[in-house]
């Protein structure tokens, strides 16, 4: 009776593995044609793109809406993890507060449709923008400590207007592919750098 017990167990470890496979999938093929066409790219073009039918699709996210959420869930999670993989790996916090922002304005530029997303009524969206900050401000807040405590960046730097100044200047990227926001970006960051006190030769 174990033997059998477990031999049945095995498929279905099985189907559920597969099934978590099929879903990251067409998670990151729905997050690629955001890129290209917005949240509202046609379904049968994430299916191909994806290598699955339309009806595996709906059987994961039953609604649009539902594959907005976990698309963004998701790639929220993966920026929130490459903060403490930065730091841990970056000699400088400096450098890792740099390069989680490049990620960071990453998100922001290539998601067409979010900020709308994230601010329609639906109760859903509500949720997916409280998750935002909820993952993402304590990692920021995490990586100015360190390049603080470092001496790289001046104190009293709130992560929140932080993120929301890079926000703001990432509006406007996808009607005006004039304008780069990572330029502005780059000012803001060298303007938190810490004035490094002058050293004996310089005061020769």
């Amino acid at each position: 009776m174990p033997t059998a017990d477990r031999s049945e167990g095995e498929p279905s470890r099985g189907r559920r593995a597969d099934a978590l496979r099929n879903q990251q999938t067409v998670l990151t093929a729905a997050a690629e044609e955001f890129v290209i066409s917005g949240v509202d790219a046609p379904i049968r073009r994430i299916a191909a793109r994806a290598g699955v039918g339309m009806a595996t699709i709906y059987r994961h996210f039953p609604t649009r809406a539902d594959l907005v959420t976990a698309v963004y869930r998701h790639q929220i999670e993966a920026c929130a993890e490459a903060g403490p993989n930065l730091l841990a790996d970056t000699d400088s916090p400096f450098d890792a507060l740099r390069r989680w922002i490049d990620l960071f304005v990453d998100f922001l530029v290539t998601k067409h449709g979010l900020a709308d997303a994230l601010q329609s009524d639906s109760d859903r969206f509500a949720a997916l923008h409280t998750h935002f900050l909820d993952r993402l401000l304590p990692v920021c807040a995490h990586l100015l400590d360190a390049a603080v405590e470092a001496g790289e960046v001046r104190p009293g730097v709130q992560p929140y207007e932080l993120m929301r100044g890079i926000g703001n200047l990432c509006v406007g990227r996808d009607s005006d592919p004039r304008y780069d926001p990572r330029r502005l970006i780059d000012l803001l960051l060298q303007g938190l750098r810490q004035p490094q006190s002058p050293g004996v030769d310089d005061v020769r």
